[in-house]
């Protein structure tokens, strides 16, 4: 585990999450002795796996002590009132641009929620995502892509990072009780990777704040449910058209105007 940390990260990330997320796969199925509401609790693990992973192999590489204090720097606020408004609005920008994209193109909305149900949706995605995002990115961005970004290119450690979060989510697919089953997975695979290089950004151009990249997870999740997914066409269009204009402003290299994030 010392010598491949990443790779025992990822191999732990999955099986934890995948513990999670295969009973109610085969519930939705028709497997019933997983349909007993007991199996539920087993949700919990897909919103912490990334993070216990993180948690376990780096306690192995530099012990308890060590571990403790990388954990509590990667939530402490360092960044500029700035990169706050970045973290808050764009996502919102993003989410209107996808709806924009699809009635240019014809392409279909999701489908309207009445006004008196609203808040209670964006109340429970918020909640949702407040309680299972931020362990996603402390497991992602703070130890994974730090990590990576120590040996490759920005550019590089996106990739690996953005395809393995894809493949991450590959249970949900198959879980028919789930809107993103209904979504093509090659399409949500390219979208994934192409957001995966905002989050870079973000991350690197805070110096490696995880509380910026939480902040963006969560609220992203959110204003999906406030505004609508639009198009899963239009926003693998528009997360595509942002990464595309990322690289070319900001380079491979560092894919912001800072240094990038990278473990020490």
């Amino acid at each position: 585990m010392k010598k491949r940390p990443v790779f025992w990260f990822y191999v732990l990330a999955f099986v934890i999450s995948w513990l999670g997320w295969l009973p109610m796969v085969a519930a939705s199925q028709g497997v019933s002795l997983f349909k007993h509401p007991a199996f539920q609790i087993l949700l919990i693990l897909p919103a912490i796996g990334p993070t216990l992973a993180a948690v376990v192999v780096q306690r192995v590489l530099v012990g308890k002590a060590e571990t403790d204090s990388w954990f509590r720097s990667l939530w402490r606020w360092k960044v500029s009132v700035l990169w706050l408004v970045v973290a808050i609005a764009l996502p919102a920008i993003l989410h209107l641009a996808d709806n924009l994209v699809a009635r240019i193109l014809g392409l279909p909305l999701s489908l309207e929620v009445a006004s008196e149900k609203m808040a209670g949706l964006v109340l429970s995605a918020f909640v949702i995502a407040l309680l299972s995002n931020p362990w996603e990115e402390v497991g992602w961005r703070g130890f994974a892509l730090s990590r990576l970004q120590a040996r490759h290119t920005a550019f590089t450690a996106t990739l690996i990072v953005g395809a393995l979060w894809a493949l991450w989510h590959l249970p949900i697919y198959f879980w028919t009780d789930n809107p993103m089953s209904q979504s093509p997975f090659v399409l949500g695979f390219i979208s994934t990777i192409a957001l995966s290089f905002i989050y870079t950004w973000l991350y690197n151009s805070t110096q490696g704040s995880v509380l910026a990249v939480a902040l963006y997870h969560v609220l992203d999740n959110t204003y999906g449910a406030l505004c609508g997914s639009g198009s899963v066409v239009a926003r693998c269009i528009v997360n595509v058209g942002v990464a595309v204009v990322l690289i070319g402003v900001f380079g491979m290299t560092n894919l912001s105007r800072t240094e990038r994030a990278r473990a020490g």
